[in-house]
């Protein structure tokens, strides 16, 4: 699994992994050997987890990563796109797979595989965002023609004239397009991933739209309980009510007249229930407050 091209620093982890089933010849053969590990029940998860994290055992540790392997190899198919070979992909998931361990709390009633899919994700993308630039400039045979020859050819920091980009691509048996286009990505400057602090407020940078949260646990977990929230949370709020003060809130708040203009107004509950619109308010008001004690248990 070692690839000659892998970080140095980070050669030897995907190894280590691979020991532990024993030696394979190639990335087919490990896919074959991670896809034999069993799985584990949600109660040995949740056992292994426990000795983990109370006795620091590492063969419970190593336990949780090998039978979870299969899911870094079905997330790093997702990104061979990026050119990258996929056995650092899987390295890089693999790295991201034990962090997850290390950090993963079993009282939290999230899943393994659903806490370690953040990690893995985070950690393939780091690898992907670190050789981006790399990856993109020189894809195709003939873009690693013009990578290695164009800057031989170009004097100064001016663009190409079109006589000059025409010669370019007719020595070097290339289209034009492809001249210009290289010429481009040389001459672009990195940016960088994180914004720079200036007066005391950091710059918007790709950070801010490219992090993905919709698996990170705490999101999963908000989201679970705002689920909750809406659902049986309103409706036991709701039935602690009485039969006028539920009609308000509903016709106030839960229904959309036929305009869209939305609920009900105070003037409208009033000449229904025959009172004055103060006093619907003032209902309303007191409804508010008696649902808002019944949410407490689902907040």
């Amino acid at each position: 699994m070692r690839k000659s091209g892998a970080p140095a620093a980070r050669s030897g982890t995907l190894v280590a992994a691979n020991s532990l089933l024993g030696p394979v010849g190639n990335i087919d053969a490990y896919i074959q050997a991670v896809n034999r590990v069993p799985l584990l029940t949600a109660a040995e998860e949740q056992r292994l987890a426990i000795e983990y994290r109370d006795r620091n055992d590492l063969d419970a540790a190593r336990q949780l990563v090998l039978s979870h392997l299969r899911l870094v190899v079905s997330i790093a198919r997702n990104y061979l796109g990026y050119g990258l070979p996929h056995a650092d992909l899987i390295q890089e998931g693999n790295i991201g797979l034990m962090k997850a361990v290390k950090r993963f709390d079993p009282q939290q009633n999230v899943r393994l595989v659903s806490y370690a899919m953040h990690w893995i994700k985070a950690e393939i993308h780091e690898y992907i965002l670190r050789n981006w630039r790399m990856v993109k400039v020189a894809t195709t045979k003939a873009q690693r023609k013009l990578f290695f020859n164009l800057r031989s050819h170009k004097q100064g920091i001016h663009a190409f004239t079109p006589d000059e980009i025409e010669g370019l691509a007719k020595e070097l048996n290339v289209k034009r397009e492809e001249v210009a286009e290289m010429e481009t990505r040389l001459s672009g400057g990195d940016i960088a991933l994180e914004g720079q602090v200036e007066d005391g407020e950091e710059a918007f940078a790709p950070i801010g739209y490219l992090t993905d949260t919709h698996d990170e646990p705490t999101e999963v977990l908000a989201a679970r309980q705002f689920d909750r929230l809406q659902s049986d949370g309103l409706g036991s709020a709701l039935e602690s009510l009485d039969a006028r003060s539920r009609r308000i809130i509903e016709a106030r708040w839960l229904q959309v007249s036929d305009d869209g203009s939305g609920g009900a107004t105070l003037h409208d509950l009033a000449d229904e229930f025959g009172v004055s619109a103060e006093r619907i308010r003032q209902i309303e008001v007191s409804a508010m407050k008696k649902m808002r004690s019944a949410l407490h248990d689902y907040t």
